[in-house]
């Protein structure tokens, strides 16, 4: 301004900006630069790069940090693709329970009877439906004999394909780890077997199932089963692992997703994934008594230790907060990317992260877990 002649509009621009910065600092909730600092903190922890997107209830916010491959300076790309792991099991659950809402099986139904001559281990002519969405059924995980332990080994094996049923067999020629309903552990033999069961009641691949029951519906465009590719369709960030007790990073982007199937084979991105969450706990995918029926949980046993007070419903978790609200969600772990998510009981508050890199319960877990209660209760 020149001299001292200031103009009624100028006066009023000025004194409504001066009146608008202390609301706007004020503004309670969740916001951006608290999620890019989680993000940051994800990225310090030792993640090659990672991407969220979070819920609160008035707002949607998105960020990334770190960079999408090794040795490079490219970002995380926006919204990028990401292999979900056993995010994968809600989707599967979803589809067993709308079936069961359609008449076409009992969660009480005996296992063994609608895969004849599948469920050979001790005691599991008695393994019900519920069991194996539930993880009581003391089926042997086969996830643990998989020649993928060491950085050796996945390089000597990432390519070969895996037939589910011949996963399942030899599951079933281990001794189960507890009689059906005693008790809970997490196997992944259970979902392939609830893949199975999809297959037999419906004709259709249980992918395919998936597809026209929730993603078509949804809209979820960026989400599917890969089958037997090993790539991830672009936009994509690298995914690495470090293998326990070494610092290497090894790029392992590419694998046979065939180890994986109905128990974790999808790839999706944040915004797909947040989109699913909103659906499913706003009661848009399962009718009433389905849905009810998915929250009935049991304590995750063996998650104390590092999640007390978790426990499992039907292809979903529960987790309790800071501010005594539960987290719904399902985490997803696979060679290269760790998923973790959480929302609240309406789904409308919440948040999925994706981070390019497993650890196997590294420290950026830690903060993951942290984002999400924030995110919930704030």
């Amino acid at each position: 301004m020149r001299g001292t002649r200031i103009s009624t509009a100028a006066v009023i621009t000025a004194l409504t900006v001066t009146a608008a910065a202390p609301a706007l600092a004020a503004t309670p909730g969740y916001h951006r630069a608290e999620l890019q600092k989680s993000l940051d903190a994800i990225r310090d922890a030792g993640v090659v790069g990672v991407q969220a997107q979070a819920d609160t209830g008035h707002r949607r916010l998105t960020a990334r940090s770190g960079v999408a491959e090794v040795g490079t300076s490219k970002p995380v790309p926006r919204d990028g693709r990401f292999r979900m792991g056993s995010n994968t099991k809600t989707f599967v659950a979803v589809v067993v329970l709308q079936l069961v809402g359609e008449g076409r099986l009992s969660l009480e139904d005996k296992v063994a009877d609608l895969l004849p001559g599948v469920v050979t281990s001790p005691g599991g002519d008695q393994i019900t439906v519920r069991q194996l969405l539930q993880h009581t059924s003391g089926l042997h995980n086969y996830t643990a004999d998989l020649p993928v332990a060491t950085e050796q080994d996945f390089l000597e094996h990432r390519f070969e394909e895996a037939d589910p049923a011949q996963l399942v067999k030899d599951a079933m020629a281990k001794p189960p780890e507890f009689a059906p309903g005693t008790s809970w552990n997490y196997s992944n033999t259970n979902y392939l077997l609830a893949g199975m069961v999809i297959e037999k009641l419906t004709g259709n691949p249980w992918a395919a199932e998936v597809r026209s029951r929730i993603l078509v519906p949804l809209g979820l465009r960026d989400t599917y089963s890969p089958g037997a590719r090993t790539g991830l369709a672009h936009p994509h960030a690298h995914g690495y692992t470090v293998w326990p007790g070494t610092t290497k990073v090894v790029d392992t982007t590419e694998l046979s997703p065939t180890w994986a199937g109905a128990a974790g084979d999808m790839i999706t991105t944040t915004d797909d994934l947040s989109r699913f969450w909103r659906a499913l706990l706003g009661g848009k995918l399962l009718r009433p008594a389905e849905f009810a029926e998915m929250r009935r949980t049991v304590p995750a046993k063996t998650w104390q230790e590092t999640d007390p007070g978790s426990a499992y419903g039907l292809g979903i978790s529960s987790t309790p907060l800071s501010c005594g609200e539960l987290s719904w969600s399902h985490g997803g772990d696979i060679h290269g990317f760790a998923t973790r998510n959480g929302y609240s009981g309406d789904g409308r508050r919440g948040v999925v992260v994706s981070m390019s890199t497993q650890d196997f319960g590294g420290p950026g877990n830690q903060v993951a877990k942290d984002l999400v209660d924030d995110v919930i209760c704030d």
